[in-house]
């Protein structure tokens, strides 16, 4: 079934009326999919037709794209996508700044900690001590990360863990807004052993500060890079202060798609959305600027590699992951991050006069509004 954009969009009004407990028949559902099937269809239309416009568009395995040096596609990345996975590492339970793309947004005063002198490791809590026990016992992952959620709050701690996974040869890389880094604390990073940091320049609005952090990690730490979700915001403001970014000579910038989940979601009221395989909820203009963003650095021959963190590598991830943890064919825990999914946020695209659908069909009899569905 292909649904009318206008059919679509009386359903999806009338749905957005419904109370948050009221379950839809199995005929509603099926005018819910096709709607977003017939969504996701133009949007990847889209996306397909700016892909097109990249002369050195580059892929890994069809997992993932990129545009540039293929030397210094981050190496996190490539364990994400081919080896074991994140493999994060969880320690600090506050940050210093709050941004809109946030997926705590309006709860990072209330995160939960890990516990004290504890670090949370495949979602059990460790001890430091107890980190040789685990090297000693369990299979060695291809790379770990460093996240949640500002660890410069108190970054001294991490330098001894830091360390001793270092000595055990396993990759590690770490997030971070930047905004308190300084050089002492940089090199004390890359003397404990950490191989690869990335800065969300996004979080502070590509601040000369950060800019400045980012030059000075590049003394000290092997693999330096960007990993920002790619906003209107970040694209007008990299634009701005491209020259002084790259003159850092930074190894990458991963521009991650967008997606939302009950946090931060209605800070992006009003905005076309989509839905991917029926998990992953963005602004359709995220990965359009991202696609954008690569033609510039493929057309003026970046000195790094730009890579498209998008919905669908999100997707291979979990894939690989699941692979690599032993499930069954086809399982992945990529999924929609709504207990219900806010069908009024759909309304704006269905709206919207400029967005089309590729084709469109008739409803058939018992599908059409004003029919009593059974």
């Amino acid at each position: 079934m292909k649904i009318s954009k206008k059919d679509a969009l009386i359903w999806f009004e009338f749905f957005s009326t419904l109370p948050e407990d009221e379950e839809l028949m199995t005929k509603q559902q099926e005018i819910v999919y096709s709607t977003f099937a017939q969504i996701e269809a133009a949007v990847d239309h889209r996306n397909d037709m700016l892909m097109s416009k990249i002369r050195g568009l580059k892929t890994l395995e069809n997992r993932t794209y990129f545009v540039g040096d293929k030397s210094k596609f981050p190496k996190g990345c490539r364990s994400c996508l081919f080896g074991t996975g994140l493999g994060a590492i969880r320690k600090t339970n506050k940050c210093n700044l709050k941004c809109k793309f946030c997926y705590d947004y309006g709860e990072t005063d209330d995160i939960p900690p890990i516990g004290e002198g504890m670090w949370e490791i495949g979602g059990t809590k460790f001890y430091e001590k107890d980190i040789d026990l685990l090297l000693s016992v369990q299979q060695k992952p291809t790379g770990i990360s460093y996240v949640y959620l500002e660890p410069f709050m108190e970054i001294e701690k991490y330098y001894s863990v830091i360390k001793k996974f270092s000595d055990a040869q396993i990759y590690q890389h770490l997030y971070t807004n930047g905004t308190l880094a300084t050089e002492e604390t940089l090199k004390a990073l890359g003397e404990a052993g950490l191989d690869e940091i990335r800065f969300n320049l996004g979080a502070s609005d590509c601040s000369d500060k950060v800019i400045e952090n980012i030059r000075i990690a590049k003394k000290y730490i092997k693999n330096v890079g960007i990993e920002t979700p790619m906003t209107p915001e970040f694209f007008k403001s990299f634009s701005e202060k491209k020259q002084a970014i790259l003159d850092t000579k930074l190894d990458f910038i991963n521009c991650a798609e967008l997606h939302l989940n009950e946090n931060n979601i209605y800070n992006y009221n009003g905005e076309n959305m989509y839905i991917s395989r029926l998990g992953y909820i963005s602004p359709i203009w995220s990965r359009e600027l991202t696609l954008k963003f690569m033609k510039i650095a493929d057309e003026e021959n970046w000195d790094l590699a730009v890579h498209d963190c998008s919905n669908h590598t999100k997707f291979a991830r979990d894939l690989n992951l699941g692979s690599k943890e032993g499930k069954w064919f086809g399982a992945s825990n990529y999924a929609c991050e709504f207990s219900r999914i806010p069908y009024e946020v759909f309304l704006p695209i269905l709206r919207d006069d400029n967005f089309k659908f590729l084709s469109e069909e008739k409803l058939p009899d018992g599908y059409k509004p004003g029919e009593l569905i059974f």
